[in-house]
């Protein structure tokens, strides 16, 4: 991982600003499970290690120990019926619980959101930065994807939750001194929902977990849960018209579907250990990413891996995936330009032989950066100096 380790000592903008004595709080919407925010929160508290959590609902058997060790503090949310496993039930409570909350003892609160979390009241000399995985999709741009799909009653009552809901999500990104984006494509939606400026940090991914291979395959790999929004249908629909292999892991609520669907080319392997999973990316001719992801953590993986990615070019992948360097766009959700795409990359001798090179590219998401980077922000809004960080 020379290039990984070179890119971070050169590019990395150390911060050494003296946090102790400062009380952090960081807010979570819920702690149910370790996916890509949790794995933020992890980053988070290397940075700040005394940190309390705030959280609507926490589950310590589902998360890291790491997570476990800290105060970890609940909403009035956590005391309802059934919240561990219906949480997102109580949505329209949220605001109300976070607003309960007293955080005047936080010298900084950094809320991480995608569900309600911004919308605690700091202290007026408190320093507050939210971490923005996304704006609450169910209430915005994904809306009328969520309603489509509701039951009855949820279907007659998302109309007035959600109107109500916007107001508070508009008027609470008002309490929030600093903006970070997970991706410029979130960026875009922040300024278009809050009329908010955002810095752009990408999430931490664990580059140096991730090696080259020398044994490479003809296949391609298609990753993730299958879900309708990640399009895994289209790679089936793409790779039964080319012929080409495919390999498939994961598993979802379409897999059966798409296995009565696909032709002997295609094998679905399911949920596999993470040693797997790795041998997986790095052995793959490339990655397929039919679908738009407000990031996308499994493409930075896999270029970190030394293999390209061929993916659709909106969301997240316009930040990550690199044409020409890391892997090709195609531009439309059909079977026609995904294998096109592909077409183009087999024809890019040099990109597809060249793993220390998209594996140099894929340093720059390494979470030292992202340490390096939040650490720097926190401390220009205290108005600390920074210089030479020593980041856990």
């Amino acid at each position: 991982m020379t290039e990984v380790n070179e890119f971070v000592s050169q590019n990395m903008e150390s911060a050494n600003a003296d946090f102790s004595g400062l009380r952090v709080a960081i807010v979570h919407y819920w702690l149910v499970g370790m996916r890509g925010g949790e794995k933020v929160i992890e980053s988070l508290l290397d940075l700040f290690p005394n940190a309390v959590i705030v959280t609507h609902v926490y589950d310590p058997d589902k998360v890291s120990d790491k997570i476990r060790k800290q105060d970890v503090r609940e909403t009035f949310i956590s005391k309802l019926p059934g919240a561990r496993k219906h949480y997102q039930k109580y949505l329209p409570l949220m605001p109300l619980a976070l607003e309960l909350v007293d955080m005047t003892e936080f010298d900084v609160i950094i809320s991480s959101e995608s569900g309600p979390a911004k919308g605690i009241i700091p202290r007026p000399d408190a320093v507050h930065l939210c971490y923005c995985h996304s704006p609450m999709r169910y209430i915005w741009d994904h809306y009328h994807i969520y309603r489509a799909s509701a039951g009855r009653l949820a279907k007659l009552m998302m109309p007035l939750v959600a109107h109500k809901m916007r107001i508070w999500d508009v008027s609470s990104a008002a309490r929030v001194d600093r903006f970070v984006a997970n991706s410029g494509f979130i960026a875009q939606r922040i300024s278009k929902y809050y009329r908010r400026d955002a810095n752009v940090i990408f999430p931490p991914v664990e580059v140096a977990e991730f090696s080259v291979s020398e044994d490479v395959g003809d296949h391609y790999l298609l990753a993730g849960e299958m879900v309708s929004y990640k399009r895994a249908d289209l790679a089936v629909d793409a790779f039964n018209a080319s012929g080409r292999k495919l390999v498939i892991v994961g598993d979802g609520e379409m897999r059966a579907e798409l296995e009565q669907k696909a032709k002997s080319n295609i094998t679905f392997l399911g949920r596999v250990p993470f040693a797997e999973l790795k041998r997986q990316f790095a052995t793959c001719k490339a990655l397929v990413f039919p679908g738009e992801e407000d990031f996308g953590i499994i493409p930075v993986e896999v270029m970190a891996s030394g293999r390209p990615v061929v993916a659709y070019g909106r969301g997240g992948a316009l930040d990550t995936v690199l044409p020409g360097v890391s892997g090709v766009h195609f531009h439309e959700q059909t079977v026609e330009a995904l294998n096109a795409a592909i077409d183009t990359l087999e024809a890019d001798v040099a990109l597809v032989n060249s793993p220390k090179k998209i594996q140099a590219h894929a340093a720059r998401f390494d979470q030292q950066v992202f340490k390096a980077q939040i650490a720097e922000l926190v401390a220009q809004e205290l108005g600390l100096t920074v210089s030479d960080a020593r980041i856990a």
